[in-house]
């Protein structure tokens, strides 16, 4: 790129005209996504109303540190003893032969998948005690009808005992399996430090259905002699094959950065890894996959990136004064993985990437999100006006705004990653 934009814009800054007002920065300690590190900030504060999105783009807030477990669950956790409690006013209340057994009954069974064990045993207890003594309050204890539902309630309890037994052990391999795939995200997209290279870094994986782990996004940071190299990408597919094509993307892509001259270099490393790929499989049915990716490269100060673009959404640079640019590529250029469809010599483009700029790039989960109307997110248009005094808040703050405006029901995973360049560097 020559040292002006087509559009009469300098790449080392944002486009004329006047700024978007900004929201004050926040303090701060460590770089970090967690709630409770946001709960240590502070509350996000900016300048503005702030609207739903059918009211159009507002500035963005940074969601509210959750303050232990939902209201609903806390009454849920109730539900035995009340239960208890309701049975034993009923049967003090009404005539010798009226009984609150199904009440009784019911309170070891909901008390199953919701207490531990020995929770579970005491509830049972409680509620045998509770009918015994009632029993025997009322002078029918011996009776064949009392004893009968005695015995049935004492029946009730030990299944109950038994079904959280069951329970137990389900949750146990749940959390196993919760705990493999956590360890498989921090193997294949490990979070990267804080600071490298002296810039301030944060990257985050949102899976579009709760519970998940990892998929066909990725995101990668890797420091080298020539600059900082970014990486985020798209695996086509989902599953296993998805993950196993991840992780072949970042490793090739560590290896490329450390010693490849150039990153129009990486990008033809990462092509031939991906056809590698593709030639070790079986068959069009186990392989199929592209992968659509942006690679940056941040040269040691020199106030500057470059980009090369295979097929995927172009980056964002966020402006100190919330001016919002995107850096799409000039020429368009075929995704990873289908260098046999033509040969494109690839161009890394440049920008400018001034103090206090933070520089955005994500994958296509966030762009194709949807409202309850069909219109896509625009991360450009959501983030105008707003500032981040770290690329974790904005990361936050974005990932929050996308679940509000898609209503919870993201249809696609997505990977985001930032990078600030302080306003005040001295050295890496």
């Amino acid at each position: 790129m020559g040292d002006e934009e087509p559009d009469g814009r300098s790449p080392d800054g944002p486009p004329p005209g006047p700024p978007a007002r900004p929201a004050p920065a926040r303090a701060r300690s460590g770089a970090s996504t967690g709630r409770a590190d946001r709960a240590r900030r502070g509350p996000h504060r900016s300048h503005g109303s702030h609207g739903s999105h059918d009211e159009g783009p507002g500035p963005l807030r940074l969601p509210a540190p959750r303050r232990g477990p939902p209201v609903g669950n806390r009454l849920v956790r109730l539900l035995p003893p009340l239960l208890i409690l309701v049975a034993i006013v009923y049967d003090s209340l009404t005539p010798r032969y009226f009984t609150a057994g199904p009440l009784y009954t019911a309170a070891p069974l909901v008390a199953a998948p919701l207490y531990s064990r020995r929770g579970t045993v005491l509830t049972a207890a409680a509620v045998i005690a509770s009918v015994s003594l009632l029993q025997l309050a009322k002078g029918v204890l011996h009776s064949v009808d009392s004893l009968t539902e005695l015995f049935t309630i004492a029946t009730v309890a030990v299944l109950a005992v038994l079904v959280n037994t069951s329970v137990r052990r389900t949750d146990e391999r749940l959390a196993s399996t919760r705990e493999i795939a956590e360890a498989a995200q921090r193997a294949v997209l490990p979070r990267p430090p804080e600071r490298i290279g002296g810039f301030e870094i944060a990257a985050r994986y949102e899976a579009a259905q709760a519970g998940a782990f990892i998929g066909g996004d990725l995101y990668a940071v890797q420091d080298s002699a020539r600059g900082v190299r970014l990486l985020v990408g798209d695996v086509r597919g989902k599953g296993m094959g998805a993950v196993a094509a991840v992780a072949v993307v970042i490793g090739a892509f560590r290896e490329a950065a450390e010693q490849e001259a150039t990153l129009e270099a990486v990008a033809q490393r990462l092509e031939r890894a991906l056809a590698r790929e593709g030639d070790r499989r079986d068959g069009l049915d186990d392989y199929e996959g592209f992968t659509t990716a942006v690679l940056a490269e941040l040269p040691h100060g020199d106030g500057s990136v470059r980009v090369v673009n295979r097929g995927h959404p172009p980056p964002l640079m966020l402006y100190t004064d919330g001016t919002v640019r995107p850096l799409p590529a000039r020429e368009a250029a075929l995704p990873l993985g289908m260098g046999e469809l033509g040969v494109w010599p690839d161009r890394a483009e440049e920008a400018g990437f001034p103090a206090g700029a933070t520089l955005l790039l994500y994958t296509d989960g966030l762009s194709e999100a949807r409202d309850a109307r069909g219109v896509f997110y625009d991360p450009e248009a959501r983030l105008r006006g707003n500032r981040f005094a770290y690329p974790a808040d904005l990361l936050d703050a974005l990932a929050e705004d996308v679940r509000r405006y898609s209503g919870g029901g993201m249809a696609d995973d997505m990977a985001l990653l930032a990078v600030r360049r302080p306003a005040n560097r001295h050295g890496r």
